[in-house]
């Protein structure tokens, strides 16, 4: 196998799939990239059995063939590259010949026939979805994901469709770790298979290379399903991750119906607030406390190693005073990501979840359990 190819596509390509390769893996292969030189183009492929990419890109193909390389050093080596065009060619026993003006590599490969076989992909089977769409939702809900493995049917978003009464689809995605919960809904243009209308639940990783995508550009995804699979096309990429076995939790369940102390807050001075009092509060729990009366809510943090700090902040509330203690980080994590200039605060009690949404929108609701006080 000989190619040409333009140091900056190269480079790209390999950059594009560094999230995916895996780095401890029992699989060595697992850890290269796939390179296929065929007519008039060059197919990079990458997986970990979960998460897969396939990308083709422009190369003076001179003979075709394929072999995989270690990913992470041969990005290394092209990114350290002069600008200029790379002569990438196969030599005996799977060893890698590169060129770039007067610079010389021979690195080792490994044969593809070991490669992890990529579905071929039948595009009549996928719809159109917005990028944009896509990555708020996923913004507005990941940072809840669970991280513990053992729960893996929480390690993931759960993707749904729902037929609003107006006949229309709303799209939604879930997250939840036990400690708190988030949802963020949009209006879905394309057509949605049963695999959405029933419910899905998309990995983790898959999750953060799918952000990754929509971070590129906007514009419209090509999203479908296939061999207990979700699929991603943009443009001449196909992204394919394995679904999360398993039944996601019944999430209406846990949003509290009887929420009606309500306090209305300006977004800024809550977070900067938060952040001063986090300083103080014990590095493992995180903890604040907020009392809230009918006029002001006092802020608070107390570390018997290292102090105390307390701030108020005015604020709308006219129902019976309130004290309540959560963690720092999950209210920075929400607040980070609520898009209006004021949030609303829904309690019960003192020891019952609250909800934070984003003052007049329906697109985002935030669920956090309080700590005990």
């Amino acid at each position: 196998m000989e190619f040409k190819i333009d140091k900056e596509v190269f480079l790209k390509s390999l950059q594009k799939i560094q999230g995916i390769v895996e780095k401890k893996t029992s699989m060595p292969i697992l850890s290269n990239v796939l390179l296929e030189a065929t007519e008039s183009v060059l197919y990079v492929t990458a997986t970990d059995l979960e998460v897969g990419m396939k990308s083709s890109y422009p190369a003076e193909i001179i003979t075709s063939g394929k072999i995989t390389v270690g990913a992470k050093k041969l990005y290394e080596i092209v990114k350290e590259l002069p600008n200029q065009i790379i002569t990438f060619s196969t030599k005996d026993n799977d060893w890698v010949e590169i060129k770039c003006g007067k610079v010389h590599f021979n690195i080792v490969g490994l044969s593809s026939e070991e490669f992890p076989y990529f579905p071929t992909v039948k595009e009549e089977n996928l719809f159109e979805i917005e990028s944009g769409l896509l990555r708020g939702m996923i913004e507005r809900t990941s940072y809840a994901i669970c991280t513990d493995d053992t729960k893996y049917n929480l390690n993931g978003l759960f993707t749904k469709v729902e037929i609003a009464p107006d006949g229309n689809q709303i799209l939604k995605m879930v997250a939840t770790d036990g400690h708190r919960l988030s949802i963020a809904n949009g209006a879905l243009k394309g057509t949605a298979g049963p695999e959405l209308l029933k419910g899905v639940i998309l990995p983790k990783k898959g999750i953060n290379e799918l952000k990754k995508i929509t971070d590129e550009e906007d514009g419209i995804l090509m999203f479908g399903f296939m061999d207990n699979s979700a699929v991603i096309k943009r443009g001449d990429s196909y992204m394919v991750m394995r679904l999360v076995d398993g039944e996601f939790p019944d999430y209406t369940r846990v949003i509290p119906a009887a929420n009606d102390r309500v306090i209305t807050i300006n977004k800024e001075d809550f977070t900067h607030s938060v952040r001063r009092m986090a300083i103080l509060s014990s590095e493992k729990f995180k903890g604040i406390m907020l009392e809230i009366s009918a006029t002001d809510i006092k802020i608070s943090s107390s570390n018997p190693e290292l102090g105390d700090a307390m701030e108020e902040i005015d604020v709308n509330y006219g129902g019976e005073p309130l004290t309540v203690r959560f963690n720092a980080r999950y209210l920075l994590d929400v607040l980070a990501v609520a898009e209006t200039e004021h949030v609303d605060m829904k309690f019960k009690d003192e020891l019952s979840p609250s909800i934070i949404v984003p003052e007049k929108s329906e697109s985002f609701l935030a669920v956090i359990m309080p700590m005990r006080l």
